[in-house]
């Protein structure tokens, strides 16, 4: 049944397959321009999903994918998506200078706004990398013009995660910059990822969907989704030599989310992370 009273954003990280860390240890960056370029496509695929349903959305993408298919960017644009910047190159965040940092993300956001013509106001890191370790980050978006951020995961994971930092959106001790954080859920005292990526591949649907409505009636707050193109793409390469782990992460089930996909655009209520959050 579709929740009415409030409205949830919609994001996809727009990246593609050997840019994710899960393969990194695989793929070089220096084979990246060679490889078979697929996220234009799958980007696409998911723009027609969203306008089968009548649904706007958030496109944060790589500044990469920008350089590769302008075309693409502006598409997103005037279909009336929000485009926002996912950095440069893929880097996380914490392994990076502020002056790197600071310089790809300038490089990046000019990229997209010279697609689209319009100001680009929303970033999210690589990896949620902004971290413990990584937020001088904050005051370098706020300083170059961003409005808003939503890097943070406020859980534990290996390779990010503030856990114990609010589940919602906020105002970081100083700045003007808002916090968008990605959704988790909290049962019996433990705090769970409800986002989306691996975690909405991952999980039963049902048990995703009631994370959610628990979030919109519990919380009374709206959720933060995220999806990649390359996770409704199951036609890209196998990579070879990766750990189980790695694997585990990034193939399964990625058959079947498109479907899983589009049952969660039909049981809540959707929109772009501007609007939803009053950044717009």
């Amino acid at each position: 049944m579709l929740q009415q009273a409030i409205q949830n954003a919609f994001s996809i990280d727009v990246e593609d397959y050997f840019h994710v860390e899960a393969l990194a240890s695989a793929i070089d960056r220096s084979q990246w321009d060679g490889l078979e370029y697929r996220a234009e496509a799958s980007t696409r695929r998911i723009l027609e999903i969203l306008a089968e349903e009548g649904i706007r959305a958030t496109f944060f993408i790589l500044g990469w994918v920008a350089r590769r298919s302008p075309g693409l960017v502006r598409d997103i644009h005037a279909a009336g998506h929000e485009v926002a910047c996912h950095g440069l190159t893929h880097q996380r965040v914490y392994t990076q200078t502020p002056q790197v940092f600071e310089a790809e993300t300038r490089e990046a956001r000019q990229r997209l706004e010279d697609a689209t013509g319009a100001a680009v106001r929303g970033y999210r890191a690589a990896t949620y990398s902004i971290t413990r370790d990584s937020l001088w980050a904050l005051e370098i978006l706020e300083r170059i013009g961003f409005s808003y951020d939503s890097s943070i995961f406020p859980i534990h994971h290996d390779l990010y995660g503030i856990p114990g930092s609010p589940r919602f959106p906020y105002q970081p001790e100083g700045r003007q910059l808002l916090e968008v954080p990605i959704t988790t859920v909290e049962y019996f005292g433990q705090r769970l990822p409800a986002g989306g990526g691996g975690y909405f591949r991952l999980l039963p649907y049902p048990l995703f969907r009631a994370a959610v409505r628990r979030v919109n009636a519990r919380d009374g707050k709206s959720a933060v989704f995220y999806c990649h193109p390359w996770e409704i793409d199951s036609g890209q390469p196998r990579i070879a030599g990766l750990s189980a782990k790695s694997r585990f992460r990034h193939y399964t089930n990625i058959d079947r989310m498109e479907g899983r996909m589009r049952r969660l655009l039909r049981d809540f209520r959707w929109g772009r992370m501007d609007e939803v959050f009053g950044v717009a």
